[in-house]
Order: structure tokens, then C-alpha cells, then sequence
């Protein structure tokens, strides 16, 4: 059998506690995990897709985790999985909520190209709340972030506030 690859795909607009959590556990289930940074305008991003592929790397680097690449894509997932050479899709799951819409994707993914096995992952009981939309929120009415994000996310995103003055205007 030859090296195992995934995907952890997500907008990571910012990355938080719980992605690195995700991100830490999957790569031990993988030999080489690729963290695939999406576009998603639906999501309105606070940052632009090169900068986030960068906080990505930045965090990779910082946490030590050496089995992993940040890429960009803007494609349907399984296409993008299958170009990466890619059997598995690494998905987080933080409440049964998640796991509905988590478990229709799989469903539909499988049906695309059913050689690529989608495995979730349970966020930490104490990461679980974590949302990146909501980080953005707290942080927009001058909430504190800190135990949802690393300190150098926290300073982007606060950079990022003081300079636009609001969110998803690059």
C-alpha cells in the first residue's frame, strides 16, 4: 500500500483552537495531510484566500506539525481530493448539528467518487463551541478571542478590524 494521504478542506477564515485540534489528530491517522484552504463567499471571509493560506502555514510551522501542506483550492472538493491523490477526507464535528449537513456531503461525495473514505473526527468537549464565524463576531464587538485562536491569530484579526473597521472588506 503506498502513502496515505487526506484532506482536511475548510475556509479556515480565521483557523482556530478547534482546526488545530482536527488538524493534529487527522494527521496521525495519515501519512501526509493536506489542509486544503477554500474559497466560500458565502462565508463572507475576513481575509483574502492567500492570507489565510499563509495563517495557516504560519501555524503549521509554529505548532510543529510536519506531516501536513496548506494548499489553496477553488473546486469541488472530490476533485480536488482526487488531484492531491487523496483516500481520505478529514471532517471535524462539533455538535449534531455539524453532523447532519457533514453527514449529507459525505453521502454526496461518495456518490462522485466512492475510492475516497470521508472520516470524522469529534472536536475536544472543550473546543467544541468554537466557530470561526463566531470569533469573528466576538471580536467585531470588542469581545476577547484569546481561548479561541492562537495569539497571532488573535492579533490578525484584530488588525484586521482596526483596519477595515469591519468584517469581509479586502
Amino acid at each position: 500500500m503506498g502513502e496515505r494521504i487526506g484532506v482536511y478542506p475548510g475556509t479556515f477564515d480565521p483557523i482556530t483552537l478547534g482546526h488545530l485540534d482536527i488538524i493534529r489528530r487527522g494527521a496521525k491517522l495519515v501519512d501526509r495531510l493536506i489542509i486544503g484552504v477554500t474559497t466560500n463567499p458565502s462565508k463572507n471571509p475576513m481575509f483574502t484566500p492567500d492570507e489565510r493560506i499563509a495563517m495557516v502555514e504560519r501555524e503549521m510551522a509554529t505548532q510543529g506539525i510536519e506531516n501536513v501542506s496548506v494548499v489553496g483550492f477553488n473546486a469541488l472538493l472530490m476533485k480536488f481530493a482526487e488531484r492531491q491523490g487523496a483516500t481520505v477526507i478529514v471532517r471535524g464535528l462539533r455538535a449534531v448539528a455539524d453532523f447532519e449537513y457533514e453527514y449529507q456531503m459525505a453521502g454526496m461525495n461518495q456518490q462522485l467518487n466512492d475510492r475516497i473514505e470521508t472520516i470524522f473526527l469529534m472536536a475536544d468537549v472543550s473546543l467544541q463551541p468554537i466557530a470561526s464565524k463566531l470569533v469573528k463576531e466576538i471580536a467585531m464587538f470588542g469581545g476577547d478571542i484569546s481561548d479561541f485562536v492562537t495569539p497571532d491569530v488573535r492579533d490578525d484579526v484584530i488588525a484586521r478590524i482596526e483596519t477595515t473597521g469591519r468584517l469581509g472588506d479586502y
